[in-house]
């Protein structure tokens, strides 16, 4: 399959910007104050939920300055009208749940319906505690659950499409230096 990149940085030279990298990156640490008043004296699992929490979860920890262990999983949830939507594993947890405090990260909550199920498996695998933190909260009413939030959310933005810090436009600009809002959208 053939990329127009030329389209792809049209797309980001067009883009609204909704926050700079200046604010998104005081939100990170504003979290990372947040999670260490609750999570320091707690050994905690951080996750990043994959692809798109890599890079929010990378610069979140490099401000969590207490013992932590890290690692990834990587989940898809396809809809499927007879079953529901089934949570299906990449890469499952590599470590032991049980009885450990989960901290799962990622890029955003739009609907939450990954991130609700991975939240329940985490649980269901013994988890004593299972917390989430996300870089964007989307607003608008089609959440997984009724009044889903996040634990810690970093920013809040309207429904719009979104890229950068982790969440992409076709595979691309993850890496924008900012929250970006595709033009028109």
């Amino acid at each position: 399959m053939s990329i127009d990149l030329d389209h792809i940085q049209q797309v980001f030279e067009e883009a609204d910007c909704l926050y700079t990298r200046e604010e998104v990156d005081g939100a990170i640490r504003r979290m990372a104050s947040e999670i260490t008043e609750v999570l320091a004296d707690k050994n905690p699992l951080v996750f990043a939920v994959m692809n798109g929490g890599l890079v929010f979860c990378g610069k979140l920890l490099t401000h969590l300055h207490f013992p932590l262990e890290s690692s990834y999983v990587h989940a898809t949830r396809y809809r499927n009208t007879t079953s529901g939507g089934d949570l299906e594993w990449k890469v499952p947890p590599a470590h032991e749940l049980k009885d450990r405090t989960i901290l799962i990260t990622d890029d955003i909550l739009d609907e939450g319906h990954t991130l609700a199920a991975i939240v329940d498996y985490c649980r269901e695998a013994g988890a004593k505690e299972v917390m989430t933190a996300v870089m964007v909260d989307k607003l608008h009413d089609r959440k997984a659950k009724p009044g889903q939030k996040s634990d810690f959310t970093g920013l809040e933005c309207e429904d719009r499409y979104i890229f950068g810090y982790g969440m992409d436009y076709q595979g691309y600009w993850r890496n924008a230096p900012g929250i970006y809002a595709l033009k028109g959208h």
